[in-house]
């Protein structure tokens, strides 16, 4: 098992929703599964908020683990967020904008995948939380689905200081405009299945200093947890994805590229201080 050698203590989980284990769980489990991938190795977790319900969630959670969060409103939250929600979420960042654990604004996006969604009124959520973006100067954690080209238009329309393309499945061209206007692609679990070629290709073949490692614990398991829909109907229940998991779907990655494991995670690791330049101070040596 080559990832638990030396790459110990250099994982970051740059997204990664502990709040929902601890909704559902309570918080002794939470604890637990936070403690086993410090465990694993996982030294930081970045928690992205998806809605103005779980913002204080996600500060608690990171200030009592040590990790980072990011406060913002998910586009498949956009329709039940209420007209203010925009305004409520600057007076939050205007509160917490000198605590160095918030190291974005996130996640935010568009998405094109689930049906039903007003596309309209994500648009106008993402390019207003943009604005956030630039009137604080944090970067930004982007969920992006079937939707690369929008995101892409409204970054060229309203600049930030790159952050993170989160569960990035584009083209090859798409991830280079991403990094191009300063964001790293996160890769995850879904990197592990093998019928994932275009995003297994993309791993192998974009530029190093563009990566960075993520689990979106308890979604997107990587194929050993997954439990296939006859399975499902058999009893079998879904195993949720956790933090923990992060090296084993790093030594895939690093498999991919043919590199040792515990050059991705030196790598990986500068790479999401660089994407959120305020980790870089939080995991600076004391």
């Amino acid at each position: 098992m080559g990832w638990h050698h030396r790459a110990m203590d250099a994982w970051i989980d740059t997204h990664c929703h502990l709040d929902e284990f601890e909704a559902h769980a309570g918080r002794a489990y939470v604890d637990g599964v936070r403690d086993a991938a410090r465990g694993a190795g996982v030294r930081h977790c970045v928690l992205p908020a998806v809605e103005l319900a779980n913002l204080e969630a996600v500060r608690t959670l990171a200030h009592r683990h040590g990790d980072s969060y990011a406060l913002g409103i998910h586009p498949l939250f956009t329709g039940r967020a209420g007209d203010g929600d925009v305004q409520v979420l600057e007076q939050a960042l205007a509160t917490h904008r000198d605590d160095p654990r918030l190291v974005a604004i996130g996640e935010i996006g568009l998405d094109y995948f689930v049906p039903g969604l007003d596309a309209a009124r994500q648009e106008r959520f993402y390019r207003a939380q943009l604005q956030l973006a630039r009137r604080f100067d944090l970067p930004v954690i982007l969920h992006v689905r079937r939707s690369s080209d929008k995101l892409l238009k409204a970054l060229r329309e309203l600049p930030v200081r790159g952050g993170i393309a989160h569960a990035f499945n584009g083209s090859q061209q798409q991830a280079e405009a991403f990094i191009a206007m300063g964001f790293k692609l996160g890769f995850g679990g879904a990197v592990t299945f093998d019928r994932a070629l275009q995003l297994r290709r993309l791993a192998q073949a974009l530029p190093l200093s563009s990566l960075v490692m993520e689990t979106d614990a308890p979604d997107i398991p990587p194929h050993w947890l997954y439990v296939t829909a006859a399975d499902r109907e058999a009893g079998t229940p879904q195993a949720r994805n956790t933090p923990g998991e992060l090296p084993r779907i790093a030594a895939v990655v690093a498999e991919l590229r043919g590199m040792p494991v515990q050059e991705l995670a030196e790598a990986t690791h500068a790479n999401a201080c660089a994407a959120l330049p305020r980790l870089a101070t939080l995991l600076s040596p004391p």
